[in-house]
């Protein structure tokens, strides 16, 4: 219990000092929008009739106050206020220049009558719905080609009541695939903070084709038997930060994708310059994922301050033959793991194909991938790092790495090449050779004044 305090005591240690001078790498903390920016207009949803009794159903009322709070849009924005109270409503989109507001005990509850969601075309980067064929069920609050778009408050509740899509899931009775919480398309300057999502049907926040989204301070949970039901997916996306949040769900904290095979390759959007601070969070999968769709590829990927207890793994990498793409560029740092199977997870073959037209032979590529400053307690097996024959994963480079493991053979890698230094238990023979000197520069972000860490084990101090 004192260790376990210590770790905890250690997290809260580097959450302090995560926008301070020692910080390993030089990008500074996420720009701060102001979501107390006062809109010129404002107006309550009570004002269309909206009732919050959590019976009565509210969507016409949502819909026509943002089509009033649009004429506002070229004159300063609105805000739309949602106050405490129970509003049930089905999907409905949301506008430029707009904030949505929940009040302390504001709950937006989504209908659960399918009807209530509409089926919209698949996404081009994924060629059909994620779960089957055809189309997929709009998100409960939805916008495409958007800027400057706020959700926000003095944190209220947004809940999906995921429960009955969840079921139909697990009985192979639905009809589309499942909507996400809240889907943001082709849109640019966006923020969402200071809310709390539940139970979501699918993906809780996915951001998709946009530019310069900042997620802060949101608390995302839903049952850790709830399926599918990913945080955080930055999805073909650029400039995304997220940061001081808390998670807990059924599959990936944060996922990031870039588009699913063929779809993905020919649709050609990365996502690239995906900022991570301050995660809590635990879940049945993994803490910070990559993948499995990433065929428009993802780069420039930097996550620290990062907490994982009671999850199966940390960090995970997913593709597989057909996919293409690439991950590159990839820093993840200071990290503690409590409770964890899995400390570290790359999957060459991870399958699920969105059809027979995949090319087996459209490989991806995975290198220069960093992960340094992790220290872990009560974790099952170091490293589940698998490539794919004939395509290594290339420059894995692990620095500062002290795990308390409980398998007697604690690393398990196959094709995979790369480096290590102050890694206990010590690496897989395909990463054992030295990152100091000779291969500094084959390791992303890991510059030549860091050479002085090799003589320091800042995981076996913290833990001592």
């Amino acid at each position: 219990m004192k260790r376990l305090s210590t770790l905890v005591d250690g997290f809260l240690v580097l959450a302090l000092f995560s926008c301070s001078t020692w910080t390993v790498w030089s990008s500074s903390c996420c720009n701060q929008i102001n979501s107390y920016e006062v809109r010129p207009h404002s107006v309550s949803i009570t004002e269309f009739g909206a009732v919050g009794d959590g019976i009565t159903l509210n969507t016409i009322a949502f819909q026509n106050a943002i089509f009033y709070l649009n004429s506002f849009a070229d004159k300063g924005g609105a805000k739309l206020f949602v106050p405490a109270g129970r509003w049930l409503t089905g999907s409905f989109d949301l506008i430029s220049h707009l904030t949505l507001w929940l009040d302390n005990d504001a709950v937006i509850l989504g209908s659960m009558n399918s009807d209530d969601w509409p089926v919209v075309d698949p996404l081009p980067s994924y060629g059909h719905g994620r779960e089957l064929p055809g189309g997929r069920h709009r998100s409960l609050i939805y916008g495409r080609n958007l800027t400057d778009v706020v959700i926000t408050g003095n944190n209220g509740t947004i809940d999906g009541q995921g429960s009955i899509w969840w079921n139909n899931f697990w009985n192979k009775t639905l009809n589309y695939t499942r909507p996400h919480l809240v889907e943001l398309m082709n849109s640019t300057g966006v923020l969402i903070s200071n809310v709390t999502f539940m139970n979501s049907p699918f993906w809780t926040i996915h951001p998709v084709y946009c530019s310069h989204v900042t997620i802060q301070n949101v608390t995302i949970i839903a049952p850790l038997s709830s399926p599918n039901t990913d945080g955080i997916n930055p999805d073909s996306s650029d400039n995304v930060c997220i940061e001081d949040c808390y998670i807990s769900t059924g599959d990936d904290l944060i996922s990031i994708k870039s588009g699913w095979d063929g779809y993905g390759i020919s649709f050609g959007r990365p996502s690239t310059n995906i900022n991570i601070r301050r995660l809590i969070g635990k879940t049945t999968s993994a803490g910070i994922a990559i993948g499995s769709e990433m065929s428009g590829g993802v780069s420039e990927v930097h996550a620290e301050d990062i907490y994982i207890f009671d999850s199966h793994s940390a960090i995970r990498i997913k593709t597989s033959p057909g996919r293409g793409g690439y991950v590159r560029n990839v820093y993840i740092s200071n990290m503690i793991l409590v409770n964890v199977d899995i400390a570290i997870r790359f999957t060459g073959l991870y399958g699920e194909h969105p059809d027979d037209t995949y090319d087996p032979d459209a490989l991806p590529v995975i290198e220069r991938i960093t992960i340094k400053d992790v220290i872990g307690e009560k974790v099952k097996r170091a490293g589940l790092i698998q490539g794919i024959k004939g395509d290594n994963f290339v420059n894995i480079c692990l620095s500062n790495i002290t795990l308390n493991v409980s398998k007697k053979l604690p690393w398990n890698c196959s094709y995979v090449k790369g480096y290590s230094d102050l890694v206990s238990p010590e690496a897989c023979e395909p990463l054992r050779e030295r990152i100091f000197p000779e291969h500094c520069s084959d390791c992303y972000y890991l510059p030549n004044h860091l050479k002085s860490l090799s003589n320091q084990n800042w995981g076996a101090w913290l833990l001592s």
